[in-house]
């Protein structure tokens, strides 16, 4: 346990399982995180509320180290990505509340109902995907670069990875406030770098996450598309998906 105040304890409490010591928070905020996926796939409001409070602990989860409570590399782009989805989370909360009472159903009710994306919104995905990692990487070389006594050196690899999780999760988060199908296959791209990111950097935690979550999606993104299926047509999701 860290001898720093009780702030620092928190982030830097762990347990050991075999030959690894898993952070407390790290770990509760990643349950919490698939709790709220779970949620997003049944198309409850809760998603959203329940979303933001494990993007609360995982900010302060990989940025450890800049508060004297973690020895591992913090990883900006999660942190900073993390303050996006809280944003977008906003966004996600309002829309399907929207919904949902265009529908006329209960918080634990399907609060939309998916519809796949056009084509005009595919490449808008694909595009700005592609610009945004290439503006985000920059931006993340730039400041690790201005970062005092910087506590690892990144491999050319680390940015465009980083990047590339950054603004695909924010995507895909977007996506999923919009009701789109795709944003399934869009965190699927994103667990393709983010598990052996997660390995490389010392998260096994999330990598685990990553993994088990790739599993998950899958899963929760043929029950979209069949609920796209079984409620085309409905009125009340046409005026609530397509604002």
């Amino acid at each position: 346990m860290n001898n720093g105040n009780i702030f620092q304890q928190l982030i830097a409490a762990t347990f050991t399982v075999g030959a690894y010591e898993m952070h407390w928070l790290e770990f509760i905020g990643i349950l919490i995180g698939a709790a709220s996926a779970y949620l997003g796939m049944k198309r409850w409001v809760w998603a959203w509320p329940v979303g933001i409070l494990a993007n609360v602990m995982l900010f302060f989860v990989y940025l450890g180290a800049l508060f004297g409570a973690d020895q591992r590399i913090p990883l900006f782009g999660q942190a900073g990505r993390q303050i996006f989805f809280i944003a977008t989370s906003l966004y996600g909360w309002w829309r399907w509340n929207q919904s949902r009472r265009a529908r006329g159903v209960d918080n634990a009710g399907p609060a939309i109902t998916p519809r796949w994306a056009t084509s005009r919104e595919r490449l808008a995905i694909v595009v700005g995907w592609l610009v945004g990692t290439i503006i985000v990487h920059q931006v993340f070389v730039t400041l690790w670069s201005l970062a005092p006594n910087p506590y690892w050196t990144p491999e050319w690899w680390f940015y465009w990875c980083d990047a590339w999780i950054f603004v695909g999760s924010v995507i895909a988060t977007y996506a999923m406030a919009r009701g789109w199908n795709e944003f399934w296959l869009a965190w699927i791209a994103v667990d393709l770098i983010g598990v052996p990111l997660g390995f490389a950097t010392g998260y096994v935690p999330t990598a685990v996450l990553y993994i088990g979550y790739g599993i998950f999606v899958l899963y929760g993104f043929t029950q979209w598309v069949e609920a796209t299926r079984q409620e085309r047509g409905a009125p009340a999701l046409k005026d609530a998906t397509t604002r």
